[in-house]
């Protein structure tokens, strides 16, 4: 998912129940390990990508990303009594969430993984937030910019030029075209947020599972089209890497993702949003062989503090003591 998904923070706003916790709800104990296992099975999809990329073309890969995971969550919305809905509207408003949270980021992330490293596009892809507030601000009446959201757009944006790099932008290459790639899916991902909006009151893995229909029908001309899938032959580590980037990345990671959201809000659901980048690092540094420099993690550290000015919510506590 995404995501992402993985548009993993934009999913914050675009799949929230009727019901909800107040937004500042207390965690316990186990909100905060689901948090932590959703931050590495999401950061995971990095990883899996990075694994399955070398053997798997992008959308053949995407496509098996959202079909897998969507005859998961077929299946696991039949066991506990969920159903689709009939209404060719509603279908509609699917096919376009499809594409602003699957089958766009999904597949630049995707091409974007061939030409940079997964590290650093898992940090690129916590813009996120930053692009939905701007967006916010133009597209919605109730969220506004303000002093502090300005502020941390700006150190968001400083962010991801430190991690660029000045010597990057000499020349178009493909590298750069990597680091933009993933900074179009983060801005797909906040325009899903800002759609996704539309259906509150209806079950999350509803419009989950039908955004991921919807992702498949529209993936499989692309994939007849522009590539031949027949002829790949990936070896066992990409297919487990597949079957892990669907079932686990993807379909677990929503099931999880519903849990906390009812029971911890979808404001304390914006910390995976920081640890996201930090468990894919670990995992591309540490079994992928990946070298971070000081830009990517000064970098890093500037768009997690824009963040957190956006959030605001830190800030307030530091104001009340």
């Amino acid at each position: 998912m995404k995501s992402a998904a993985i548009g993993n923070t934009a999913r914050s706003a675009t799949l929230q129940p009727a019901a909800r916790p107040a937004l500042n709800a207390a965690m316990g104990l186990s909100d905060w390990l689901r948090i932590a296992v959703l931050s590495v099975i999401w950061g995971g999809s990095f990883f899996f990508i990075e694994v399955a990329v070398t053997d798997v073309t992008p959308f053949t890969l995407v496509l098996c990303r959202v079909g897998l995971a969507a005859i998961a969550l077929l299946t696991y919305g039949f066991l506990n009594g969920h159903r689709l809905p009939k209404s060719l509207s509603l279908w509609g408003a699917f096919l376009v969430l499809g594409l602003l949270n699957n089958l766009i980021p999904f597949s630049l992330i995707v091409w974007s993984q061939q030409h940079i490293q997964s590290s650093l596009a898992s940090i690129l892809n916590a813009t996120t937030p930053i692009f939905s507030v701007l967006l916010a601000h133009f597209l919605t009446r109730e969220e506004r910019l303000t002093v502090n959201r300005g502020a941390g757009v700006l150190l968001g944006w400083l962010g991801v030029a430190l991690l660029i790099g000045v010597e990057s932008l000499e020349g178009v290459h493909l590298q750069i075209m990597g680091y933009g790639a993933v900074l179009v899916a983060a801005l797909s991902y906040a325009c899903a947020a800002i759609f996704g909006r539309r259906f509150k009151g209806i079950p999350p893995v509803t419009v989950t599972t039908g955004m991921l229909c919807s992702s498949t029908v529209m993936l499989i001309p692309l994939v007849l089209i522009f590539e031949d899938p027949m002829a790949l032959h990936p070896g066992l580590t990409p297919v487990a890497a597949i079957l892990g980037l669907s079932l686990v990345s993807t379909a677990l990671a929503y099931i999880i993702y519903f849990r906390v959201l009812s029971t911890a809000g979808a404001t304390n659901l914006l910390l995976v949003t920081f640890l996201i980048p930090i468990s894919a690092s670990m995992l591309g540094v540490f079994i992928l062989g990946e070298r971070l420099g000081w830009n990517a993690l000064g970098g890093m550290l500037m768009i997690f503090a824009g963040l957190v000015v956006i959030d605001g919510r830190l800030l307030k506590g530091w104001a009340k003591q």
